[in-house]
């Protein structure tokens, strides 16, 4: 009896495992593994959707505030090595009360649990210690972290520095379709309004975006519109973007085509959500 069992096993997960490969094939599709890229000086950095979701969030309120991009490279760095880029709402044994993208603590003054689970609350109370050090942006990116977050392993901060530079670069729009997100077709209709109220909530009142049917418009010219060009692409797994264009560029969300030429109406960044699959 066992071995019939196991012989009926086998033959389903064979015919199962047939069935998805000749689905693939006949679509002429290859299976796609969703990611996301940050080019710069020629070395590529890879961040999972959420990870680079919450990158974009961070760099876009160093923008919001006028910090230079080497605020926002010293914060994603600290963020992925306290918290791999992720909202966590657990700590270690150095510090359990930890939380957030920054792991904070309520303990050592820098706001309640809710408080620092919000991520916007988070960065800001990062920026606003960042701030405060002198002459931070002159440091390397693990002396100003280590004064802000006062680690254990200060030297850790050191690890992230290429992918903080990476990202930072991409996300406040000093380097131009940089990022890149490779993602399948979306699943559901994406919401403009969304959009434009996330838009609001990272960037204030430096990016308004206006809806017209599927898509939100934002006026914006030089190193913003592609900061905000690119943190579209950050969150589009996210929002059901399908397609950003800005400054005579276009990503298009269909694998891995990434930027390419096209014609975009001047000083203006126009982000397309999906329709109902």
């Amino acid at each position: 009896m066992r071995r019939w069992l196991t012989l009926v096993v086998a033959l389903v997960l064979a015919g199962t495992g047939v069935y998805i490969a000749s689905a693939v094939l006949n679509r002429g599709e290859a299976p796609i593994v969703e990611g996301c890229t940050a080019l710069l000086n020629g070395n590529e950095e890879s961040l999972a959707t959420d990870q680079a979701a919450n990158a974009s969030l961070i760099t876009a309120i160093a923008v919001r505030r006028g910090l230079p991009a080497r605020a926002a490279t010293i914060a994603i760095a600290t963020s992925m090595q306290e918290a791999k880029l992720r909202n966590i709402n657990y700590g270690d044994k150095a510090g359990p009360d930890s939380r957030g993208l920054f792991q904070q603590r309520p303990s050592q003054g820098w706001g309640s649990e809710e408080q620092l689970m919000d991520p916007v609350y988070a960065t800001n109370a990062f920026y606003d210690a960042l701030v405060k050090v002198p002459g931070y942006e002159s440091m390397t990116v693990t002396e100003a972290a280590q004064k802000v977050q006062r680690s254990a392993f200060p030297e850790a901060y050191s690890q992230q520095e290429d992918l903080g530079r990476a990202y930072a670069s991409a996300l406040t729009g000093n380097s131009e379709a940089s990022l890149n997100c490779t993602l399948r077709k979306p699943d559901a209709a994406g919401d403009p309004s969304t959009v434009r109220s996330a838009l609001e909530e990272d960037y204030g009142q430096t990016a308004v975006g206006v809806v017209a049917g599927k898509t939100v418009s934002v006026q914006a010219s030089g190193t913003l519109a592609w900061s905000v060009a690119q943190w579209a692409v950050a969150n589009a797994k996210g929002m059901g973007v399908t397609r950003v264009q800005v400054d005579g560029q276009a990503w298009i969300r269909d694998g891995d085509k990434g930027w390419s030429a096209a014609q975009n109406p001047p000083g203006v960044v126009v982000i397309t959500v999906a329709d109902a699959p």
